[in-house]
């Protein structure tokens, strides 16, 4: 984590102070999201690197100029690079100055480069260019390094960038919203990045019903580290899916507006940033936490026990039958023409 300060600004934080908006809290965000079997460790600098040029000079804003944007990492990583052995490690974050007067918080992202930038016999092809205010967005560091390992962006970007941007997933994953209530992974995800093995995951086939016992997706390891079933997935199509997981209050949920059985649609042909999650609103008529949620209509999509749905387009029956006192949510899955 490198800290770059221009000409035109002197700083009013501390790199340490800067550092501090975004860890422990990452690290601990991804520790909880993977059971345990990812660790983020940083590796923060403690000075300020100064950079060339004036802040205003790389016309930093969210749909950032592609030349621009080049200079700005061209001259950050040359400015670090005496100090830095950038073969020691695996991400690379760039945060500014956030008092800088060019500095546009808007414009935090993760820049994948199709000609990566060289530096100690090592390529940078992936940089997380930090231009956030000071406290920061909340989950945001999280929300950029789900990037690093290729999760796509759940929210709605409006055309004129007007509207609301959650209508995808609402709360219900920090790739939508960094400020969900209920920001954990999707066990989807879970299982892409190896954090869920085959193992806690049933695959329901067949017309014939199934009977699965879910722990929530967000609940820690038992003992000995062990999990249990945390997602059911009925194929829809050639490059879709209906995924199933229970949603509690454990870990990074803590703050959730509902607890239930989430379902969502996973489109593998659709683009970031196009839908290619979508939770599925097991009660389209009703809202909840309107003052907390990102997207009120989502924030009580979940089934809740005793509740059956029918997902709308798939004729997949969800029976959610029990909730028991050891949190485990039995869910009767009737795929299409099923009984």
């Amino acid at each position: 984590m490198i800290f770059l300060s221009f000409p035109d600004s002197e700083p009013l934080t501390s790199p340490a102070e800067l550092a501090a908006d975004h860890f422990p809290g990452t690290s601990e965000f991804f520790e909880r999201a993977s059971y345990g079997r990812f660790t983020l460790t940083p590796h923060a600098r403690t000075t300020w690197t100064p950079m060339p040029r004036e802040s205003s000079a790389y016309a930093i804003r969210r749909d950032w100029d592609a030349g621009k944007r080049a200079e700005y990492l061209r001259d950050a990583v040359a400015a670090a690079d005496a100090d830095v052995d950038f073969s020691r490690y695996d991400v690379v974050y760039l945060v500014a100055d956030p008092d800088a007067p060019g500095v546009d918080s808007d414009a935090t992202k993760v820049v994948n480069l199709d000609r990566p930038l060289e530096a100690d016999g090592t390529e940078i092809a992936r940089v997380v260019t930090v231009f956030e205010r000071h406290p920061p967005d909340r989950n945001v560091l999280a929300h950029e390094t789900g990037h690093v390992f290729d999760l796509p962006d759940l929210y709605h970007r409006p055309e004129d960038g007007k509207g609301d941007w959650d209508t995808h997933v609402g709360d219900w994953d920090v790739m939508g919203s960094q400020f969900g209530l209920s920001p954990d992974l999707f066990a989807w995800h879970k299982w892409k990045l190896g954090w869920l093995s085959r193992a806690q995951v049933t695959c329901v086939q067949g017309p014939a019903s199934r009977v699965v016992a879910l722990e929530p997706s967000d609940a820690p390891a038992g003992d000995g580290g062990t999990l249990g079933t945390r997602l059911a997935v009925v194929r829809t199509g050639p490059d879709s899916v209906l995924a199933i997981e229970a949603r509690s209050d454990a870990g990074n949920n803590a703050e959730t507006c509902t607890e239930g059985v989430l379902v969502y649609r996973v489109r593998g042909g659709t683009a970031s940033g196009d839908g290619p999650v979508e939770v599925v609103d097991a009660h389209p008529r009703t809202e909840a936490c309107w003052e907390r949620s990102v997207y009120p209509p989502l924030a009580d999509a979940p089934l809740e026990e005793g509740e059956t749905f029918t997902v709308p387009g798939t004729g997949v029956r969800i029976e959610v039958m029990d909730r028991s006192g050891s949190d485990v949510w039995t869910v009767r899955v009737t795929p299409t023409g099923g009984d």
